[in-house]
This record gives structure tokens, sequence and C-alpha cells, in this order.
């Protein structure tokens, strides 16, 4: 039996991650007649049935059991599922089908776009999905894969670094990671590690145990109307203050959202303010990239001033009832919104930093209007 891969599995990188190999016994195919790839899923593209359509991959050949199970696997938790490449049952190829997609969602697959924009997070994101292997079923791991796709693209992203000017220029390969657990897996995970770090006083740190949040990289916005002087705030449940038992675990806060792979922190800025606000903006201007609570979550945050026009309504409603939000916006005054500060009712590190950013930079912004 032969099986054909496509799309983001041709990365050989990738396709020797996920089968545990990378010698194995493969040839170029011609086309597989009668599919193509669908753009539900940039950074894995499902196979779908489409007549009149092929796609070119590579067929695999003299798979282990092993091997076999590991593709079969990874394959189920991306959304596709075996079959024959016919439909018939009687081809002796078979190739992993979407079972989600739609085939109105066909399109051309750029093997050398994907790369350039796909192939590091798919790396990280396959890293991931492969530790679940014969730990989680594939339908768990498919429903997380979102998120797993979310971390996947903050992983990318913190490779960049930062300057070390002040800061030492060690860097993370010289962390000795002696142990690794995810002992909790949901829509959040929990990463356990025993390592050693180098010391400043020189050499390496004794063995020992730390735990992490592993959650996403966001885009935090805060609204401002520069004419009028005012600024929109949304409200909402937030599940931090609940936990730690808060009294009124409802928040203040500028305008947030999740990162999705490939978006730029600017785009997801503008999407969420849409999507929270139903706002506009004219510009973004850049306050800071930080991390949330460094001594125990890997959450980043790319915190934004949104210049727009803001309504001349005091509340209002937001947020998208396919993910349950249920947000109410308020706009205030400059004024109104600095005593958020000196009352404490602004109690969240974003909105603090944002007011505190609007003020220093408040005439600049009046009068460029």
């Amino acid at each position: 039996m032969e099986y054909f891969v496509c799309g983001a599995m041709v990365y050989r990188p990738l396709l020797n991650l996920v089968v545990g190999c990378s010698d194995l016994s493969t040839l170029q195919t011609e086309n597989l007649q009668h599919a193509a790839l669908s753009a539900e899923q940039a950074c894995f593209p499902f196979l779908i049935r489409v007549k009149e359509q092929s796609v070119e991959g590579l067929l695999l050949s003299d798979l282990t059991e092993a091997e076999l199970e590991r593709l079969t696997f990874f394959s189920n938790c991306i959304g596709g599922e075996a079959g024959p490449y016919d439909g018939m049952g009687t081809s002796k190829i078979i190739a992993y089908w979407s079972v989600v997609a739609d085939q109105k969602t066909a399109q051309d697959h750029d093997a050398d776009l994907w790369v350039q924009n796909w192939s590091a997070i798919a790396l990280e994101a396959a890293q991931e999905i492969m530790g679940y292997f014969r730990l989680r079923s594939a339908s768990e791991v498919r429903a997380g894969l979102q998120m797993i796709l979310l971390r996947a693209h903050a992983r990318v992203e913190a490779a960049t670094g930062v300057p070390a000017n002040v800061r030492s220029a060690k860097e993370s390969n010289q962390v000795d990671i002696v142990h690794q657990d995810s002992p909790h897996a949901g829509y959040f995970v929990t990463r356990d590690f025993s390592l050693r770090h180098p010391t400043f006083a020189g050499g390496q740190s004794p063995i020992v145990r730390r735990e992490v949040f592993v959650a996403t990289d966001a885009a935090i916005v805060l609204p401002y109307d520069p004419v009028n002087d005012r600024v929109m705030l949304v409200e909402q449940f937030r599940m931090g203050p609940f936990g730690r038992g808060d009294v009124r675990p409802w928040m203040l806060e500028p305008v947030a959202g999740r990162i999705d792979p490939g978006e730029t922190p600017e785009s997801t800025a503008r999407r969420e303010c849409e999507e929270e606000a139903g706002l506009t903006l004219h510009r973004l201007e850049k306050i800071s990239s930080h991390y949330s609570s460094p001594g125990c979550s890997t959450e980043y945050f790319h915190l934004f001033l949104g210049v727009c026009d803001l309504p001349n309504l005091d509340q209002g409603q937001g947020g998208l009832d396919a993910e349950h939000e249920d947000i109410r916006t308020h706009v205030l005054p400059f004024d109104q919104a600095m005593d958020l500060l000196t009352t404490g009712e602004a109690d969240n590190g974003p909105l603090v930093l944002s007011l505190l950013w609007l003020a220093r930079e408040r005439e600049r912004l009046r009068s460029a209007a």
C-alpha cells in the first residue's frame, strides 16, 4: 500500500517530524486526480474531492507500522481521514481526505509561499501535536487545534527576541531541559520543567523545577477620539479576577483579542475593534510589546492606541455571539477615564499602562487631529 501526502506534508522537515524518520522511501507522484486543496486552513491545507482538478504530492511506500500510526494520528488531528484516492475502494493508494472542509473552498497551493509564511508555525504546531501521540485521542487534539496553532505562532514570534543592551545576552538554547511534561492540556496548557540555567556568577544552576502557564500572544488597543477627547472601554466577565476570588470579576479594559496564526498584531487590533466595538480605526500608535506576567505565564501583549471617531453613546453592546462574548462598551471623557486610576477601578495592567501613555501623548494627538 502507498500513502499520498500533499500540501504542507510535502515539506520534508514537517514530514520527517510527523513520521519520525528522515530516510523515507518517497517518490514524486503524478497529480492525484479529482482532488484539490482547501483554503479553510492555511497552515495545514485540507485535501478535498473536486472533479476536474488535481493535486501534486508525494507517495510514501514501505512505511513501518509505527510510521503509519504516527502519520495517521497527525492527519486525523488536523482534520484528515484515510481513504482510497479514487473514492471507490479499488485503489492501492491511500490519501488523507478532509472530514470538515467544503469543496467550494478549493484553491491553488503555492508551495514556496507556504514555506515562507507557514512552515515555521507548522513545525511548532506539529511538535506539540506529536507530543500527544499515544497520550491523547486525535479527536481531543483536533478540538484544540486552533489554540495549538496560536501557541505555535507565539513561539515563532518569540524566536526573534529583543535587544540585550542592558539585560544578559544569554539565550534559551543555553538552558538544559532535564525533563518536560504537560500535566494539563485543555484550552490552555501548563508545562512542568526540570531544568538548569546559566547563572550570573558563571556555570549552571542546580536542577530546578518550574511550571509555566502557556497562553498566546494578544493585541490590545485603547480606542481614542482626539477631536472629542474621549476613550472607549469594554466591560466583560473575566476568569482571572473570578478565579482569584474578586468580588467584582467584571473588568473595564481596552479592546483585546488573541493574534491568529498568520496575523500581525496590527491587523488583530483592527479586527477586534470591529468585532467587539463596531469601530473602524483611522490609525494605530504603538504603546508597547511586553509579557503580562513573566514569572509564570507565556502570555505576550502588543499594546496600541487606536485613533478613531467614537459614537455619542455612554454605553453600548459588542462582541461576537459565536464566541459567547457578552460585552458592554463605555465611552468616557478623558478626565473621567483618568479618574479610574485614582479610584483604583482601573485595575488591570493594559488599561493602566494605556491611560498613562495617553496622558503623556494627549497634547500631541489632539493638536494633530
